[in-house]
């Protein structure tokens, strides 16, 4: 199979779906990478290093005239006039929050298979988990930097200094992304609480961190006090393939602190607040309600070459068994689960149902 490999158009998004090394495995498998000059230069991987592993370096129309195009980000409105019926685009997708998107991938033809949808045997989400600790990581980075009072916060450093107390980081959701962002919030000393509706997960947690996160079980009372004491709140929900449900109403926002800060890892999915609306790096922050907003929606681009070499470690079995064997690979339904559109059809139900869309079952035996 001819795979193509495009340069990320998003507003700062450096990352690139094949590192150097992963094309390296896609021609030892037989197959053909044909990668977009200078798409791997947020990486720091040159033109010469892609040739090395074996990869013709073409134009942006090359990449798109491929059987499978590889990305890591949503296809922008320039590029779904790019894809055509009988290609297979792997990459992120976050349809449910996305109809102009949605639209455009049906109006295509294409089959696109997202990688936040992909399961495994243990009910996980491979694909989405690094970027999930990426981003989890980095939310702690996120909220510091705009409690500054320069940033529009309210001027306290989360991890306090001998005789002043730290900040008070509250974690909406204890999954992948709320998990990393304890662990970091904690590491630099800040006073940690996790949030969940999961009883075993919050014993979970509270193993894990030996009593150096408080875990309380989410309803609205809970939300509503632990949010009125935050300096940072962290909203790490995910429906997989669903919208986020909106947890943070404008109303709770106004009993926070003047100057606390709101991160919203959940925006890819829609965010997770009456107030949220996807930011770029650029630009990530705007004030509602006294309180600063991060809702940059491409968080781990910010750290392109951590990002892409964890999602290639995840991305690369699926997307050799893809190049294997195309659309037979969803014979495998951990695989199959993946596929969102389909010949202009909708075939993951969640993400129809977000939409308020009908969806259509996908039989792998007739596309093999």
């Amino acid at each position: 199979m001819r795979i193509g490999v495009p340069k990320e158009i998003k507003v700062h998004e450096y990352r690139v779906g094949l590192t150097p090394g992963s094309v390296r495995e896609f021609v030892g498998r037989g197959h053909e990478v044909v990668v977009e000059t200078t798409a791997g230069s947020g990486i720091g991987a040159s033109d010469k290093d892609y040739r090395a592993a074996g990869a013709t370096i073409g134009s942006v129309e090359d990449a798109f005239a491929a059987e499978m195009v590889v990305k890591v980000k949503e296809p922008q409105p320039l590029e779904w006039s790019r894809l055509r019926e009988g290609q297979i685009l792997f990459t992120y997708l976050h349809l449910a929050s996305d109809q102009p998107q949605t639209d455009g991938l049906l109006a295509s033809g294409v089959s696109a298979i997202a990688y936040e949808t992909i399961t495994d045997a243990a009910g996980g989400l491979p694909l989405l988990s690094p970027m999930s600790e990426v981003a989890g990581r980095l939310s702690i980075q996120a909220a510091a930097s705009s409690l500054e009072r320069h940033s529009g916060g309210e001027g306290l450093l989360l991890g306090g200094v001998p005789g002043v107390p730290p900040g008070r980081v509250v974690v909406l959701g204890g999954g992948v992304v709320g998990t990393q962002a304890a662990k970091v919030a904690v590491g630099i000393g800040a006073e940690v609480t996790i949030l969940d509706t999961s009883l075993r997960r919050l014993r979970e947690l509270d193993d894990l961190f030996g009593g150096r996160v408080r875990t309380r079980y989410s309803n609205a009372d809970a939300l509503e006090e632990e949010a009125a004491r935050a300096d940072a709140l962290i909203g790490a929900v995910l429906v997989p393939g669903a919208s986020a449900p909106r947890l943070v109403t404008r109303q709770l926002l106004r009993k926070m602190k003047p100057g606390s800060v709101f991160v919203d890892v959940a925006i890819d999915q829609g965010g997770c607040s009456e107030t949220s609306r996807a930011t770029t790096h650029a630009e990530p922050t705007y004030v509602e309600e006294g309180v600063v907003h991060y809702c940059v929606a491409n968080m781990p681009g910010a750290v392109p070459r951590t990002s892409t070499a964890a999602l290639n470690n995840a991305t690369m079995p699926i997307g050799l068994a893809l190049a294997d064997r195309g659309l037979g690979a969803l014979e495998n339904p951990h695989i199959a689960a993946g596929l969102n559109v389909h010949l202009g059809l909708l075939t993951n139900r969640p993400v129809a149902a977000s939409l308020g869309m009908e969806w259509s079952a996908f039989s792998p035996t007739s596309a093999a």
